[in-house]
């Protein structure tokens, strides 16, 4: 009877462990950003699961697997809730937050759940192969899911801010780079398990036939896992942080003629105030003292966040801030709200030292169901029911320049840090710049820390200074090797200037893109097709 019990036990483990582990190794990897950071496990959080995907074609634990990471890496979401501030009772705000995280949870099981679905119809049986081929699928998938309105996580990220020299690979392929020897490294040690268990089960057997064990085969057993798979590995992760290093190590040669002074100001304009006349006036005070200041201390620009005035362009002209620009004659880029018809966009204006508006950049990537409604002739009747807000914001032109008076500058609003082909699209077309443009008040620190790793890898990319004003936290400056030269605190008002240097050189990725993604493609094709 107990014997019985016993082997019922075991047969339960065994049919829970596969998912268990995918449990398991999702949320380390989910641990690897803000606000644990614990990068280093990205480079081996991934292989638990390769092994079960490819050992016992299983995809129900890449759908556990992906929940549980990209379930932790986005929990910041939750800081939204209660939306009071915009109106939102309170159980509906609570519904639409616990709808959102679950969703863009669900949406990063979708991409692993293909991702396995694939590995598996297209094993052939051979280690090297399935390496090429889960990697070139991996970027592939990431890639797609980065073209839509929806992304954040890339595996990428992982390594931002703490692994610069790796993050330098960037400037090869983009983020894409990152991934794809995070996931061929994972891969290769995957492989070596999947090895080592083969070997240990020939052991095993060879020794009952033979009806005895002795020590020389019990030390080669704990030898087994050094395979070439694992040597492999071991050989790609060293030699891509070599790479890394000589690409880290290029000096900058800044042109000191074309230095430039430019300040941020982090106004700490709390959300739940910022569209009432308190906000509106806490708001013009800051960002018109703020100005001033910075003005005095010899800034060349002065750069604001996401909203900074929450108002259209056309009374930008009735504020005490554009007074100020008019009796300095230092430029700002300040936030507020375009109009386009019966919508509105979500801008950075270019404001020049007369205090005209001269240029325009308006926000081409929206947060679903924050700024916008996806498929909105389907579930728009049903936000409106739950919440008053006015779903009216559209989306900004998708290939837009930004000419200021100190140079074309490459411009991300909040949510775009996130999607490099915006910041590699006008770095080709001559931006010398970056001016990241943020409210992030809604959310916990972790978001924050976690955008300013974004914008880190952005700057690596395309080889740029990167300047970030946000409302709450964090602002910084980033120079292009993606060293954090200053950063503001939290919930705080600050303002600061730093030196900056316009740049126009263009890194492999900013001329040919992501160029790495469809050739592993194309060899994991033809590998496939050839055996």
């Amino acid at each position: 009877m107990q014997k019985r019990l016993n082997k019922q036990l075991r047969e339960k483990l065994n049919f829970l462990l596969p998912y268990l582990v995918g449990l398991t190794s999702g949320i380390l990897m989910g641990v690897t950003v803000a606000p644990v950071g614990a990068w280093f496990l990205a480079w081996v959080a991934l292989a638990p699961l390769w092994v079960i995907v490819v050992k016992y074609t299983k995809k129900l634990p890449a759908f556990i697997w992906a929940i549980a990471y990209h379930g932790i890496a986005l929990s910041w979401i939750t800081g939204i809730h209660p939306m009071n501030w915009l109106g939102v009772p309170w159980w509906p705000s609570l519904f639409i937050t616990i709808f959102c995280w679950s969703f863009i949870s669900l949406w990063g099981g979708l991409l692993v759940s293909l991702w396995a679905f694939l590995m598996v119809r297209l094993d052939k049986g051979k280690p090297w192969l399935r390496v090429l081929i889960g990697t070139a699928l991996w970027c592939g998938l990431e890639s797609l899911w980065s073209s839509g309105s929806l992304w954040w996580s890339s595996l990428s990220y992982t390594q931002s801010p703490h692994n610069l020299v790796i993050l330098h690979l960037g400037q090869l392929s983009g983020p894409n780079t990152i991934t794809a020897v995070i996931v061929a490294v994972n891969g290769l040690v995957g492989e070596a398990w999947i090895s080592y268990f083969a070997q240990r089960r020939k052991g095993a057997k060879d020794a009952k036939e033979e009806k005895k064990e002795t020590k020389t085969s019990a030390f080669s057993a704990s030898l087994r896992f050094v395979n070439k798979y694992s040597i492999l590995a071991t050989i790609l992760l060293i030699t891509s942080h070599i790479l890394g290093f000589i690409l880290y190590s290029q000096p900058l040669n800044n042109n000191e003629n074309s230095a430039l002074k430019i300040g941020v100001i982090q106004g700490n304009v709390p959300n739940e105030i910022k569209l009432l006349p308190e906000g509106y006036r806490q708001a013009i005070t800051g960002y018109t003292n703020g100005y001033l200041k910075l003005a005095s201390q010899g800034a060349d620009g002065v750069l604001t966040p996401e909203g900074a005035l929450p108002l259209y362009e056309r009374n930008f002209q009735k504020t005490p801030l554009l007074d100020a620009v008019k009796e300095k004659g230092v430029i700002a880029w300040i936030g507020g709200f375009g109009e386009r018809g019966k919508s509105y966009t979500n801008s950075l204006f270019g404001v020049n030292s007369k205090g005209e508006v001269t240029s325009r950049y308006d926000k081409s990537k929206l947060v679903p169901l924050g700024e916008f409604v996806p498929f909105e002739e389907i579930i728009g009747k049903l936000i409106q029911r739950l919440s008053p807000l006015d779903e009216h914001q559209v989306h900004g032109a998708k290939n837009q320049v930004f000419d200021t008076p100190l140079g074309r500058a490459i411009v991300g609003i909040c949510y775009e840090s996130a999607f490099s082909e915006i910041f590699r699209y006008q770095a080709f077309n001559g931006g010398q710049f970056i001016l990241s443009s943020s409210n992030d008040a809604h959310y916990t620190a972790a978001m924050a820390d976690q955008h300013h790793a974004q914008d880190i890898m952005r700057a690596i990319e395309t080889d740029r200074w990167a300047v970030r004003a946000t409302n709450t936290g964090y602002s910084a400056f980033v120079d292009p090797h993606g060293r954090t030269l200053w950063k503001s605190g939290y919930n705080s008002y600050e303002t600061h200037a730093e030196i900056i240097y316009p740049r126009q050189t263009q890194t492999l990725y900013v001329r040919w893109g992501d160029w790495l993604m469809p050739l592993l493609l194309i060899l994991g094709f033809l590998g496939w097709v050839f055996l």
